[in-house]
């Protein structure tokens, strides 16, 4: 589908900029002791906060329909690409400065989604089987449990964790996205996968937004972004048979490699704070 390529590179630069305005209303709210449902009530009487949920919607909905024709490993892979946008969206906003390092983080990041965009064959929403709707709801349920144990862990250990977990949330609602095929409210309703979808977005955007409280806007991306990239991709290969165009695996894992990367690198070295310069 000739949209959908677009589709998935306009999420990932709606998912960027979100991520920034929301870390900029987060960091302005009280810390609380947990995770705490009223944080998203505080936050959503927050203007940069709204808008960062406004643009996240738009990207889900580009997202969404990018999944109905794209290979998960090549959707969730673009969404790496949101860091280097939250890095570059960093410096005017939370006056953030990139060293060389950076930028050849992000090049890494472009570079892989090139050669993933060339990789990937074209694939169409794959039906699977009551059970695995209803384990892919069990597994939304603890991360839920997961969460929110975090919010009680120590300080120096909650904000990469809660992106991590907030991370394999996104990561669940893309492959519940993936499995919705009959799109009829009649249908919607008894499907579990439509709850999987609801619920762990909402949990995940609770986490996303404790985490972004409480550490570094680009660690905790980074961390999401990994986490919501790899374990989709896996599911994708084997369970609704994601392929590459014939002879192309090799390149599409070489992209892979460096869309994660890049996204680790800028999570190593890249330490955005509002109040400072960039820490290496």
């Amino acid at each position: 589908m000739p949209l959908a390529l677009p589709a998935v590179l306009c999420s990932a630069l709606c998912y960027g900029v979100a991520a920034v305005l929301q870390a900029q209303a987060a960091r302005a709210m009280p810390h609380g002791r947990a995770v705490e449902a009223r944080l998203l009530v505080r936050l959503l009487r927050q203007a940069p906060f709204v808008a960062g949920v406004a643009l996240d919607i738009l990207g889900f909905l580009a997202q969404f329909w990018a999944l109905r024709y794209l290979p998960l490993f090549l959707v969730q892979a673009t969404q790496a690409s949101n860091l280097a946008v939250t890095a570059m969206v960093a410096v005017p906003v939370l006056h953030a400065r990139l060293t060389r390092r950076h930028w050849y983080a992000i090049g890494a990041v472009c570079l892989g989604l090139v050669l993933l965009a060339l990789s990937a064959g074209p694939e169409r929403p794959t039906p699977i089987s009551g059970d695995a709707r209803l384990s892919l709801l069990a597994a939304v349920v603890l991360l839920a449990v997961a969460g929110f144990a975090t919010g009680r862990a120590a300080p120096s250990a909650q904000s990469i964790v809660l992106g991590l977990i907030a991370g394999l949330g996104f990561g669940a609602v893309a492959v519940a996205a993936r499995t919705l095929t009959n799109l009829s409210p009649t249908h919607l309703v008894r499907d579990p996968a439509a709850y999987a979808l609801a619920v762990g977005g909402v949990l995940a955007f609770l986490f996303y937004a404790t985490a972004l409280q409480r550490g570094s806007v680009t660690g905790v991306t980074a961390a999401v972004v990994v986490a919501e990239t790899a374990v989709p991709a896996v599911v994708g290969v084997l369970i609704f048979g994601d392929t590459t165009r014939a002879g192309l695996a090799p390149l599409a894992v070489v992209g892979f490699g460096l869309s994660v990367a890049g996204a680790l690198a800028l999570a190593r070295f890249g330490e955005l704070n509002s109040d400072a310069g960039t820490r290496t």
